[in-house]
């Protein structure tokens, strides 16, 4: 019978986190308490996903390794190509590669190219060709490559997600890709809409919706973990993406909210934080003090808050709006523990 534990996955150096050799204690953790898989975000300074997930690969045996989430151009496709075949074979099978858009200023100012839709769909395309053994050439939206070839077949190709907020990129992650990775700060109801849009253009496209492994990304804190890790898990981490004007515009689309919040958000000119070479305790400080422009139901609604059954009564409608996994956001896997016990003792279909 499979219980709540059996869909949770978790983080490991969640945010601006600077010891990649927490992550190995993190995923091991993880591991001896049940969770069924572990994400690492790409951050370049201190969390690169190919060094990274590669030495989790050799302190895990369980798990499913996910790289939640790398982008687009930022390697070449053969490089891309040779990382996820090997990432598979170190894990035997347990890699999961995942995209997301990123954020499309901060690409602009590093001189990354921010593909469109179609070139994301081409850029999933050309690596699924390569790993079967084809020859490309290709030139449009996802680059210029006159030839390529990545010189054998991959028998165990890893699936491809997406991390998705608006309806058109949740349309084409159902059409196109093998999962989508959900923001966090959805509501229950916004869950329950971004879930509708992907399983109906996975139909629409003459794919099995339920092909589509769909992971609702939850905050997630107990009370047990007292008022300071609240208000750096919960309350910067909105802010963190509230600040974004292009994401606080799709989730609060999503979620059905008054978007007039956002304007007296980004009086405060927060945005510097996120990526800036400044103390990273005191951004988090001053971005956690800036929820207090956000509505409290919006903190209230779009994560799992309050005891440990209140959290899994929380996880447990997300699930019911429609997803496969709920990704655990916000705490590492030692803050984890008591969660994973009580979700052992609850059957979920």
């Amino acid at each position: 019978m499979a219980v709540l534990a059996d869909r949770l996955f978790s983080y490991v150096l969640p945010g601006r986190a600077g010891d990649l050799q927490l992550a190995l204690e993190q995923a091991r953790e993880a591991e001896r308490i049940g969770v069924a898989g572990v994400f690492l975000a790409e951050r370049w300074e201190n969390k690169e996903i190919a060094s990274g997930l590669g030495a989790l690969s050799q302190v895990t045996d369980r798990v499913r390794l996910v790289a939640g989430l790398t982008h687009f151009g930022t390697r070449h496709p053969l490089v891309l190509a040779g990382m996820a075949a090997g990432l598979q074979n170190l894990s035997r099978g347990r890699f999961t590669l995942g995209f997301g858009r990123g954020v499309p200023p901060v690409f602009a100012q590093l001189g990354i190219p921010v593909v469109n839709n179609q070139g994301m769909i081409d850029y999933a395309d050309i690596l699924r060709r390569l790993w079967a053994g084809e020859t490309i050439s290709y030139a449009g939206p996802a680059g210029n490559y006159p030839a390529m070839q990545f010189g054998r077949d991959l028998t165990n190709p890893p699936p491809i997600i997406l991390g998705a907020i608006g309806p058109k990129t949740l349309a084409l992650a159902g059409a196109h890709f093998d999962g989508v990775v959900l923001h966090p700060f959805l509501s229950v109801e916004g869950v329950r809409r971004a879930t509708a849009i992907v399983r109906d253009a996975a139909a629409r496209a003459g794919r099995s919706p339920d092909a589509v492994e769909i992971f609702a990304t939850v905050v997630t804190v107990p009370d047990s973990l007292g008022a300071d890790v609240l208000a750096d898990a919960r309350d910067a981490r909105a802010v963190s993406y509230f600040m974004h004007h292009e994401i606080g515009l799709a989730l609060t689309a999503i979620n059905g909210w008054d978007q007039a919040p956002l304007a007296r958000l980004a009086e405060l000119n927060l945005q510097h934080l996120e990526y800036a070479n400044a103390d990273v305790a005191e951004s988090r400080r001053q971005m956690a003090m800036a929820v207090s422009t956000l509505p409290a139901h919006w903190l209230a609604e779009g994560a799992a808050t309050g005891t440990v059954d209140q959290c899994l009564e929380r996880l447990g409608q997300y699930l019911e709006a429609g997803v496969d996994n709920i990704l655990l956001h916000g705490t590492v896997p030692q803050q984890q523990g008591d969660l994973l016990a009580a979700a052992k003792t609850i059957p979920v279909r």
